[in-house]
């Protein structure tokens, strides 16, 4: 069974958490999070919270064991930008674009995932 939490409009562009989705895919969820908890970034903080959401989720909805859950899926995607306008010298304007980011966690049980079958 797949459990899935999302963090949407986190206040930081995608492009900086997108490392960190890509760090933890397909790692089991204990250590994606021990690996998560290390980093000094603010990207590595939203990430973490939303597998920690997760992780709860999958213990809500009566997962069996912590140790088989294995993130399946860890997607960054782009969210809408606020536009600004910052005023400068002579009467010009620099465009200011504040980016957020939508943050996708889906973990699954270890014995559910389809194993590779030779060909």
């Amino acid at each position: 069974m797949d459990y899935k939490a999302k963090h949407r409009y986190a206040d930081m562009s995608a492009r900086k958490i997108r490392q960190f989705a890509d760090l933890i895919r397909g790692r089991s969820a204990d250590e994606a999070l021990e690996l998560l908890r290390f980093y000094p970034n603010k990207g590595a903080r939203l990430l973490e919270a939303v597998l920690t959401s997760a992780i709860g989720n999958a213990e809500d909805r009566g997962a069996r064991d912590r140790d088989e859950l294995v993130v399946v899926e860890s997607r960054v995607d782009g969210a809408p930008m606020m536009k600004r306008f910052m005023p400068r010298a002579r009467g010009s304007a620099y465009p200011i674009k504040r980016r957020y980011a939508h943050i996708i966690v889906t973990l699954s049980d270890m014995q559910e995932t389809p194993a590779e079958t030779p060909a």
